[in-house]
């Protein structure tokens, strides 16, 4: 369906801009008026990550006159295979930061607002009041349901995108002209039921595909054009290069935007809300967390122990602590791994941080393994803490 704008045109365009923003000028769905709706429109980008990086390079080219950039992470070497706005002299430095020097030197004209802070439900609402339109660009749960509940009740559209693997996922929602993320996803998924992209790894140009129909949609949505996503789920799949559009509909018992809404605010703790961990997993290690430090003293004292390493193939061929044993944390949910488990050892799992390995674990005590631990932190807490000369991903 077609909307109106969502910004009123700004007065006038310098010379410099005119000049600059020349070939939108000359399409007429766009235009003089188009382009001044973009000058005078305020939008925040959730993340300067995978999605958030073309996100920002292209709604900065665009013209978008204040774009704002929320992250609280800084620049590392791994990030550097997809997100396009940091650079190999950017290592260590804010994300924000590495991302707002980038959008300066690709269009001067316009202001960059950094939040360098993590988003959270003490913060969200007074940032995104001050925006028009939200991207996001986000790669857990918890953020995404904040995100989404915070602009229900503040009345404002976002774009949403998500990307795995070779697919990627793009809507528009805008609780007062179709659905919400809750009316596509009303639960989120049980605990580690869906790998991260850190633990199942992401196509880098996936980024640039979905990143770019975001800023797409925002300057349909800014400017009055076409016919946004709103209602309809964008499928994409990288392999087999097809796209697919699936309705969305609103629902009407959803509880913060349906007819008789019963969640009139934030929730108190979206972590607990999307769970880090089954409660299995979370009371399986009650007192069956061990560190790194405690496991590499186990293995300086030679201890009788058998060492698994849950995590998948692939990412135990980039870095693996000495010593593991491979099992994949898939062959405990399905009881293959048990019988591979010494009886007369002490069994200690791990994974990259240690959510995978504590999901391992509650399967594994409840087989009769009572003194099975899992290493809080990972390879992630190894590498740092023990071996820094080993790789990290």
């Amino acid at each position: 369906m077609s909307l109106p704008p969502l910004v009123e045109p700004a007065p006038e365009l310098t010379r410099d801009e005119v000049n600059r923003y020349s070939r939108h000028l000359i399409i007429p769905d766009v235009g003089m008026a188009g382009q001044k709706r973009l000058k005078n429109a305020k939008v925040l980008v959730v993340g300067a990550g995978g999605l958030g990086s073309p996100a920002l390079l292209y709604l900065a080219a665009a013209g978008v006159g204040t774009l704002g950039v929320i992250d609280f992470d800084v620049v590392d070497e791994s990030n550097l295979q997809r997100q396009i706005i940091h650079r190999q002299s950017s290592l260590g430095k804010p994300k924000v930061e590495s991302a707002a020097e980038t959008v300066r030197e690709i269009n001067p004209l316009i202001d960059v607002v950094v939040h360098d802070t993590a988003l959270d439900r003490d913060n969200i609402m007074d940032i995104f009041s001050g925006y028009d339109l939200i991207v996001d660009g986000t790669d857990n749960f918890a953020t995404r349901y904040m995100v989404n509940d915070a602009a229900v009740l503040l009345g404002k559209p976002y774009v949403w995108g998500s990307i795995y693997r070779f697919d990627g996922q793009a809507s528009v929602f805008w609780a007062e002209h179709g659905p919400c993320y809750r009316c596509l996803y009303p639960e989120p998924p049980p605990p580690g039921m869906v790998p991260s992209c850190a633990e199942g790894g992401v196509l880098g140009v996936l980024c640039a595909s979905i990143g770019s129909i975001q800023v797409n949609e925002a300057i349909k949505l800014l400017t009055g054009i076409g016919e946004p996503l709103v209602g309809r789920l964008m499928v994409y799949d990288a392999l087999e290069m097809t796209y697919r559009s699936v309705k969305v509909r609103k629902d009407p018992e959803c509880p913060l935007c349906g007819k008789n809404p019963t969640q009139t605010e934030l929730l108190e703790d979206y972590e607990a809300f999307c769970g880090a961990v089954s409660d299995e997993a979370a009371e399986a290690v009650k007192d069956s967390t061990i560190s790194v430090h405690d496991l590499k003293a186990m293995q300086d004292r030679d201890d009788d122990i058998f060492l698994v390493d849950v995590r998948e193939p692939n990412e135990h061929e980039i870095v693996a602590i000495p010593g593991a044993t491979l099992i994949p944390k898939g062959e405990f949910l399905n009881g293959s791994a048990l019988e591979r488990l010494p009886q007369d050892k002490k069994i200690v799992l791990h994974c990259k941080s240690g959510v995978r390995s504590a999901e391992a674990l509650a399967v594994v005590k409840n087989a009769g393994f009572g003194d099975a631990v899992h290493v809080g932190g990972g390879v992630l807490a190894w590498v740092n803490q023990i071996d820094p000369s080993l790789p990290s991903y």
